[in-house]
């Protein structure tokens, strides 16, 4: 980046949650502030801004990542899904509806991460083991519940008629 540059707001486009988006953004915007401040999706949640809790992660162009560490402008042109698209008209999404049965959440600030990183593997490996269900979540941070649940909310959600073809 030049001096020229530096500041200068940049114009930016993307699909969130399956609808076209433009702005204006900052060159050192974050992700994370750009869906929270600009489209005021506030289901992406800040937990430390250094990629260590998981609360901020989204899905772009069918990854799961963590917007804290990615620029606005860096989702240039890309798909992104927060936790606010996962769900359709049916109702919850599989790995959504399995936190709820399986109580999944306590505080619920962890919960948006973990249900993205979950749908992302689901999406990735529609039958995965307690181990690769474990490895998958090991970057999300919940201070509250333990696991235990969490995991059982996964794999409700993998035993879910048409659950192994969750989309993340």
């Amino acid at each position: 980046m030049t001096e020229t540059t530096r500041g200068r707001p940049i114009a930016i486009q993307m699909t969130v949650n399956s609808v076209p988006r433009a702005a204006n953004v900052e060159p050192r915007t974050l992700l994370v502030h750009f869906l929270r401040e600009t489209l005021g999706l506030t289901g992406t949640h800040i937990g430390c801004d250094t990629t260590q809790c998981g609360a901020c992660t989204i899905h772009l162009d069918g990854r799961a990542v963590k917007s804290c560490t990615i620029l606005a402008a860096q989702a240039q042109g890309g798909d992104l899904t927060t936790i606010e698209g996962l769900a359709d008209a049916d109702g919850l999404h599989p790995v959504q509806e399995g936190f709820r049965q399986e109580h999944g959440l306590q505080c619920g600030y962890c919960t948006p991460g973990m249900i993205m990183n979950a749908a992302n593997l689901l999406h990735r490996n529609p039958h995965p083991t307690e181990d690769e269900i474990k490895h998958a979540l090991q970057g999300n941070l919940c201070r509250c519940t333990g696991y235990v649940n969490i995991v059982r909310a996964v794999q409700w959600a993998a035993a879910q008629p048409g659950g192994s073809s969750v989309s993340g």
